[in-house]
């Protein structure tokens, strides 16, 4: 699956330029429409206020200083922004989403409890769970994988559960594109099965991206194994796969998926079964 448009919903906080930064760079390395969404009571909320498009491109060097708005389109990507004249940003996302379908959502959440809305778990999980979409969780403090400063990509280590149900082979596929689309200097990706080493499922690992696939087994409860193989490889990316949006809705309270994304110290790439990243 092609990535055409891509949804990040924004607090303004500094956890959202994060996931801005991410959304902005697939965006751009994708050709992708990118729609930011900003919910407010207040319907006056300046441009200013959302994430500066242009002066990101023009620190990350990629268009002059002073450039107009339509340097960006010259890059090959369109950007709307979005106010929700509402308290409620998750069903302001969802609204926007039932009109503007994406392909991806990058979403900012926060591990623990806190004030900022968008960074509940209650808050930002259900929008990812109501939508369907792949959805790229950044982790409250985390860094992820691309530079604010120059948009830079420092993405080497990638962590793949795999188990029989839901598949793994949409991940497999999933990183693997997102490794050719980033233009990636060589690493690793690690094909984790929590279980026994005979029941291992197979998948089908990609011949022609230039990184090292490794299969490692390890038994125990499945999200603890997760984060613990996670650490030890250095993972600056989880991809896990989910039994689709009504699975998911259904599953992720108490899942492995829910924990692991609780502990994750990396961002969590979450798809639903039959979805690839192109």
């Amino acid at each position: 699956m092609r990535i055409g448009s891509i949804f990040h919903p924004s607090d303004f906080s500094d956890a959202s330029e994060v996931a801005f930064a991410h959304a902005l760079k697939i965006a751009l390395v994708s050709g992708a429409t990118l729609n930011i969404l900003h919910a407010a009571a207040r319907n006056d909320v300046p441009w200013s206020d959302f994430p500066g498009v242009r002066a990101t491109l023009e620190r990350w060097r990629l268009i002059p200083e002073g450039s107009p708005r339509s340097a960006v389109a010259q890059l090959g990507i369109d950007v709307l922004k979005v106010v929700a004249s509402t308290s409620n940003p998750v069903r302001a996302s969802l609204a926007f989403l039932a009109a503007h379908p994406a392909d991806m959502i990058v979403l900012a959440v926060h591990q623990h409890q806190g004030r900022m809305r968008w960074l509940e778990r209650r808050t930002g999980e259900p929008i990812a769970r109501r939508a369907g979409e792949m959805t790229l969780f950044i982790p409250h403090g985390v860094n992820g994988f691309v530079a604010r400063e120059d948009g830079s990509v420092s993405l080497r280590n990638i962590l793949i559960p795999v188990a029989y149900k839901p598949g793994a082979q949409p991940a497999v596929e999933a990183a693997a594109r997102l490794i050719r689309n980033l233009k990636l200097l060589p690493g690793a990706v690690t094909l984790l099965h929590v279980g026994l080493e005979a029941e291992e499922p197979k998948v089908q690992i990609p011949t022609d991206t230039g990184w090292t696939w490794k299969r490692v087994t390890r038994e125990g409860e499945p999200a603890e194994i997760i984060l613990q193989s996670a650490d030890a490889v250095g993972a600056d990316l989880i991809v896990m796969t989910t039994e689709g949006p009504d699975g998911f809705l259904e599953g992720l309270r108490g899942s492995t998926s829910q924990r692991v994304l609780a502990g994750s110290r990396c961002p969590v790439a979450v798809l639903p079964v039959g979805s690839m990243l192109g």
